[in-house]
């Protein structure tokens, strides 16, 4: 189940993609809808009652061409299940290439959460990280962070929409997700912007600073684990 949505919280793949099987991507049409994040969470037979969730997120509305966009997945629980996450592969817009930068942020025994830099590998079309498992608990989701250059071919005002996410690991916590996707709007690079270090990159891609309709980053990050820990 898949549902558009403010709270964010997870992300996944599943042995189709790590297979090779790739999850569609593109540009969203100019009437439709473009929200910077979506969610979507399993709960059956293979979690044993509990509810695994996922979600993706842009860094901001409105980005600029020519500059770089940056995407969190995020899998997590709700429940007292600890699953173990070995895989995550993220499906950027049709057309951007390899990305830049890409950090793993994930619960360690010594030191709690953790973020580290990790190489992330071409996988059926999109890039995925891998590990002998990212330990993910009700309180300490595993959170992918990759950035892409957003190309010249991209036209100020085009809805740009990634593709979806698949995640692999123990039973239950693997999935495939190709709704699990994340929108944001082009527009003119601001004087002294580059690649690597937008202002877009930090949520700054509207005239206040913030996602316009959705609030920062920081905000719905803030909301992801308050639902997580409270639920």
């Amino acid at each position: 189940m898949f549902r558009t949505s403010r709270i964010a919280a997870g992300v996944a793949t599943t042995a189709l993609v790590v297979a090779g099987v790739g999850l569609g991507s593109g540009v969203a049409a100019a009437d439709t809808g473009c929200s910077v994040s979506s969610h979507a969470q399993k709960r059956d037979a293979s979690t044993v009652g509990v509810t695994h969730v996922y979600d993706k997120i842009a860094s901001a509305e409105q980005i600029g061409v020519g500059t770089s966009v940056t995407y969190k997945v995020i899998v997590g629980t709700t429940g007292i299940g600890n699953p173990y996450v070995n895989t995550i592969t993220d499906f950027p817009p049709v057309g951007f290439g390899a990305p830049t930068k890409t950090t793993i942020t994930a619960y360690h025994a010594i030191g709690g959460q953790v973020t580290e830099d990790v190489t992330a590998e071409p996988n059926a079309g999109g890039w995925k990280v891998t590990s002998t498992g990212w330990f993910v608990n009700s309180g300490n989701p595993v959170t992918l962070t990759i950035t892409y250059p957003v190309p010249d071919s991209v036209k100020v005002g085009q809805q740009v929409t990634s593709g979806g996410v698949g995640v692999a690991g123990t039973v239950g916590v693997s999935n495939e997700m190709p709704g699990l996707t994340a929108c944001f709007t082009a527009r003119g690079a601001n004087a002294g912007e580059t690649v690597i270090g937008s202002l877009g990159d930090n949520g700054l891609g509207s005239s206040d600073g913030q996602l316009s309709s959705t609030g920062s980053l920081s905000e719905i990050l803030s909301d992801v684990l308050g639902n997580l820990i409270g639920s």
